[in-house]
């Protein structure tokens, strides 16, 4: 119990400075991730986490180590990422 709200601390911490640097490089991460249910594969979604440790602020990479990142970005993808996946079409009846 007491990991997991660890874990919702440290991703709302890194919310806004991940929100900055997916707003910065998009396009680039976009094509990192890949296309329709990108956020699904691992391998991809590790490789933009890893992207963009080192972007993160100084005193953050200080604290927050990077394969503690990884992890939290690997953990709450859905929500860290969601915007560089294009919306499913919805399928119409």
């Amino acid at each position: 119990m007491e990991a997991e709200n660890e874990n919702r601390s440290l991703t709302a911490k890194l919310s806004a400075p991940v929100d900055k640097i997916l707003n910065k490089h998009k396009d680039k991460l976009s094509a990192m991730l890949g296309g329709d249910g990108a956020l699904g594969k691992d391998e991809n979604v590790r490789r933009v986490a890893t992207f963009c440790y080192p972007l993160l602020p100084g005193l953050l990479r200080l604290i927050i180590k990077e394969h503690t990142f990884v992890h939290v970005v690997m953990t709450n993808r859905e929500r860290l990422l969601a915007r560089l996946v294009p919306p499913a079409p919805i399928a119409q009846a």
